[in-house]
C-alpha cells in the first residue's frame, strides 16, 4: 500500500478532517498570505523547485523515512544522475537488504500548505487558507516489486536460527581470530530477480513435425538454439578456404532491400554505397558508418545487398564487393585487416587503471540492471516548446548516425577510441607503416591465409610501432599513466590542448547518435551476430 510522505516531500498533504463540499463558498481562501474572494485568482509562484518522494508506507518519524532513501545526500545524489533510481531500504542498517526502486518522473505539481479553521462554538464558519510553498518538478515513485529478502541467518540442527551478522560483517579492526573463526557459507547474490516489473511472457507454441520427422543426431558442432529463427538479412559468408566468390546478392537480399527502399533517402544511400565500392572494393562497417549517414538497421540489409562477408583470412571482418576476389588481386594488400590492440602493463608505461583509452565496461563501475530509471519517455513541456528558437527549425538536418574518423582510421598523435580496433591497412596513414606495407610491391609470391600478400609477420611488426607511437602520444600529451605530467590547462608540448583531449572524449560518449554494440570493444567483432 503505497502512500505519500506526510508534511514533508509531497505536494498532496494530508488535511484535517472535512466533510464533502468543505470548500465553503462562505468562508474566504488565502493563497500565500492575502484572502482573495471570487472564483478564481492570478498569483505569482514561488522560486523555490522541489523534489517529490511517493513513499510506500505510512511515515511516523521523519528521520527514519529517510534514512530508508539514503538520507538527503543519498537523495541528492540520486538527483544529479537522472539515469538512476532510488533505492529505498526498509532496514537501512542492514547490507543484504535487497532494496526497493522508485522511477524518477517530470512532474508540474504545486506543494501547498492549506489550514482550515472553525470557530468555536459554530462549526458552520469555516476559513480555509492555502500558501503555495513551491513547484515540484520531479516525482519518484515506487511502482515496482520489491526483491526477495534474506536474511544473514543460519539453521542449526535442532531447527533453531543463528544470526551471522557479528560474524559475518566487520564493523571494527579484528584481529586474526576473528577470521579464523568457522562461519557458514553465506553468499547471497546482489539480486534475486532481474525483473521488478509484471510483464506479459508469451510462450511459443511447440513446433509441429510431419509423419516421420526424426531429431538431428548429435554433431561434433554442438548446436545450440536450433528452433531460433534466422535473421532475414541473407548475407553471403565466405571463408578463405572458399574456392569462388559470389558475384551478386542473394534474390531474398534484393527483395529485402526492395521492400525498405521506397523513400528519396534509401535510394540516395543505395547510390552512396555503390560509390564507395566502386571506389574501394573492400569496406569494414566501420568505415561505411563514417563515410554515409544511413540508419544501422538499414545498413544491415542494404550490405548484403552491394557486396559479400569474409569470416576468415587477412580480410576476416570486411565486406567485399560482390564479383572482386581478394585472394587472386596483390593490390588487394591495402585493404587487409589488421587485429591491434592496446598494450596494457607497466612495462609499455600505464597500467590496467592508468590507461588513457577507458575500458568500455568494467567490473569496478558497474550497475545492476534494477538500479537503471525505467520510466517511459515523456511528452515535450510547453517549457520546451516555447523555448525552442524559430531559427534552429531552418537549420539543415546534421547527420545522426554518422562515425567519427577515428572510428577506422589512425594516424600520428591519435589515440583510438576503444582497445580493441580492426583496422584496414590503408586507413592506417602513417609513413613508416605503409613503406613496410609496400615493401614486396611487385614480388608478391602468394596469398596466405595469416599475412595475405604482405611479408610474413607484418602485422607483429605494424603493431608494435602503433604501440610505440600510442606510447609517445600519451607521454607527451600528460592524459595518464608513469607518464602525466603537470601542464597549465591550455596548450600542452605537442601543440594540442589537454582540455581538447577531454572534450573529444565526452562528445565520444554523448554526440555519437550509434554506440557500437555492448557485446564487444569493437563493433566487427560482433557484426555477424546480426546476420545469424
Amino acid at each position: 500500500m503505497a502512500s505519500d510522505v506526510s508534511n514533508s516531500l509531497n505536494s498532496r498533504l494530508p488535511q484535517d478532517d472535512e466533510p464533502n463540499g468543505a470548500a465553503n463558498t462562505n468562508a474566504p481562501a488565502n493563497i500565500n498570505a492575502p484572502v482573495i474572494t471570487g472564483n478564481s485568482a492570478t498569483v505569482s509562484l514561488p522560486d523555490n523547485r522541489l523534489v517529490c518522494v511517493e513513499y510506500p508506507g505510512f511515515v511516523i518519524n521523519v528521520d527514519k523515512m529517510l534514512d530508508t532513501i539514503g538520507g538527503e545526500k543519498g537523495v541528492s545524489k540520486t538527483y544529479s544522475d537522472s539515469t538512476k533510481r532510488l533505492e529505498l531500504r526498509y532496514r537501512p542498517k542492514d547490507p543484504y537488504c535487497h532494496p526497493v526502486y522508485g522511477n524518477r518522473y517530470p512532474s508540474t505539481n504545486l506543494l501547498l500548505r492549506i489550514r482550515r479553521r472553525v470557530r468555536k462554538g459554530n462549526s458552520q464558519d469555516v476559513q480555509i487558507s492555502m500558501e503555495i510553498l513551491g513547484v515540484i518538478e520531479t516525482t519518484y515513485k515506487f511502482q515496482a516489486m520489491a526483491d526477495i529478502q534474506y536474511l544473514a541467518a543460519h539453521s542449526e540442527p535442532d531447527k533453531s536460527w543463528t544470526s551471522l551478522y557479528n560474524k559475518v560483517i566487520l564493523r571494527q579492526p579484528e584481529k586474526k581470530e576473528f577470521f579464523d573463526q568457522d562461519v557458514p557459507l553465506f553468499l547471497p547474490p546482489p539480486i534475486f530477480s532481474r525483473q521488478d516489473s509484471t510483464v506479459d511472457y508469451y510462450y511459443r507454441p511447440d513446433i509441429q513435425h510431419k509423419e516421420g520427422y526424426g531429431p538431428p543426431l548429435a554433431s561434433s558442432d554442438n548446436l545450440i538454439g536450433l528452433s531460433r529463427a534466422r535473421r532475414p538479412h541473407n548475407a553471403i559468408f565466405i571463408t578463405f578456404e572458399d574456392k569462388e566468390v559470389p558475384s551478386g546478392p542473394l534474390e531474398a537480399a534484393k527483395a529485402n532491400w526492395k521492400k525498405v527502399s521506397i523513400h528519396s533517402t534509401e535510394r540516395k544511400a543505395e547510390e552512396e554505397i555503390l560509390k564507395l565500392f566502386e571506389r574501394r572494393p573492400i569496406w569494414s562497417r566501420n568505415a561505411v558508418k563514417a563515410n554515409m549517414d544511413v540508419h544501422p538497421e538499414k545498413l544491415k540489409l542494404l550490405l548484403p545487398f552491394v557486396a559479400y562477408y569474409m569470416l576468415t583470412g587477412p580480410w576476416r571482418s570486411l565486406w567485399v564487393r560482390f564479383g572482386f576476389d581478394p585472394r587472386k588481386n596483390a593490390e588487394a594488400k591495402i585493404y587487409q585487416v589488421l587485429d591491434f590492440r592496446i598494450r596494457c602493463g607497466m612495462k609499455h608505461g600505464y597500467g590496467a587503471g592508468d590507461m588513457p583509452v577507458k575500458a568500455k565496461r568494467s567490473a569496478y563501475h558497474h550497475s545492476l540492471y534494477t538500479t537503471l530509471n525505467k520510466s517511459g519517455p515523456q511528452p515535450a513541456s510547453l517549457k520546451e516548446i516555447t523555448e525552442e528558437s524559430p531559427s534552429t527549425s531552418r537549420k539543415p538536418s546534421q547527420p545522426r548516425y554518422l562515425l567519427k574518423e577515428s572510428a577506422f582510421r589512425f594516424h600520428e598523435g591519435m589515440l583510438p577510441p576503444y582497445r580493441q580496433m580492426f583496422y584496414q591497412l590503408c586507413d592506417l596513414e602513417v609513413e613508416q607503416i605503409r613503406s613496410i606495407i609496400h615493401q614486396n610491391d611487385g614480388k608478391e609470391e602468394g596469398c596466405d591465409e595469416r599475412d595475405g600478400w604482405c611479408v610474413p609477420r607484418t602485422a607483429d611488426e605494424l603493431r608494435d610501432i602503433m604501440s610505440a607511437m600510442i606510447k609517445h602520444t600519451v607521454r607527451d600529451s600528460g592524459s595518464g599513466g608513469l607518464y602525466q605530467k603537470k601542464h597549465k590547462k591550455g596548450t600542452n608540448q605537442s601543440g594540442s590542448s589537454k582540455g581538447d583531449y577531454d572534450e573529444d572524449d565526452e562528445d565520444e560518449e554523448e554526440d555519437d547518435e550509434y554506440q557500437p554494440s555492448d557485446g564487444s570493444e569493437n563493433e566487427m567483432e560482433t557484426e555477424i551476430l546480426d546476420y545469424l
